[in-house]
């Protein structure tokens, strides 16, 4: 079960990622697989992949209200 967890939660970061370009949803879709992908590695003991995925995560939600930002300023 915990495989396809990690599984699906892969799945979903790659496709978010692929997708990034046509919403800044799947940018916060992509940082919420991020953290799914960090919990799954930190459940199966790969520390290093855990704290990888952590800061993809971080990185995402930043790059997400940054984009937001861009966009309210944008239309006002």
């Amino acid at each position: 079960m915990l495989t396809i967890f990690g599984s699906i939660a892969v799945a979903i970061m790659f496709l978010s990622y692929w997708l990034e370009s046509r919403s800044r949803w799947n940018i916060l879709i992509f940082a919420g697989a991020s953290a799914a992908t960090s919990a799954y590695s930190g459940l199966e003991e790969v520390y290093p992949i855990m704290v990888i995925e952590g800061l993809w995560s971080l990185v995402a939600l930043q790059r997400f209200f940054n984009v937001s930002r861009a966009l309210r300023t944008e239309t006002q």
